[in-house]
């Protein structure tokens, strides 16, 4: 057998560990066994930190919000109580951009708000926010039922055709042995 020489293989893989590493301080960047290791580190924190940015960023949000609340005399909590009792569905990036670029129309979710905790909501908004429910309500209903209906079908597919085979199988073997 032949011998078989990777001089070729193993340079072009240094090379692009190397070239993946470009940038690191010190050795990390010149070093095949420190840059190999470094690259498998940071692949670990890139993977922790995409989870942990969106962390972050809710709790930049919040705290915005937070802010712009305090400004209009509530707390956070009694707002985003307020909005849910309103009906109002806005995800707090949003609010935290009102909060910081338009801050009257903050101002009338925080009334909004307001009203709704003290119980003063607006027709149109209790009209609409029954009408979702009833609505969510059929789609559920009509969503259920035909998995139900599609799970029967198959099963008694299922039955008929173990029972065809498990047949054949007998008359197979009543053959092999007369």
């Amino acid at each position: 057998m032949a011998r078989v020489k990777t001089g070729y293989t193993t340079k072009q893989r240094h090379k692009k560990i190397l070239k993946a590493a470009k940038g690191y301080f010190g050795s990390k960047h010149r070093l095949y066994k420190t840059a190999k290791e470094q690259l498998m580190h940071s692949g670990v924190y890139a993977f922790r930190d995409r989870r942990a940015k969106k962390r972050d960023f809710r709790k930049l949000w919040i705290t915005r919000i937070n802010a712009e609340c305090r400004v209009n005399n509530i707390s956070y909590s009694k707002f985003i109580d307020g909005l849910n009792k309103a009906g109002v569905i806005i995800n707090r990036k949003m609010l935290a951009e009102m909060a910081v670029s338009d801050k009257e129309a903050f101002a009338n979710l925080v009334k909004l708000a307001k009203d709704a905790l003290e119980g003063k909501m607006p027709k149109e908004a209790k009209v609409a926010k029954k009408e979702t429910v009833k609505e969510e309500k059929k789609e559920t209903v009509k969503k259920a039922a035909p998995k139900k209906e599609t799970t029967t079908k198959k099963t008694t597919e299922k039955k008929a055709t173990t029972k065809k085979t498990t047949t054949t199988k007998k008359a197979t073997t009543k053959k092999a042995t007369k």
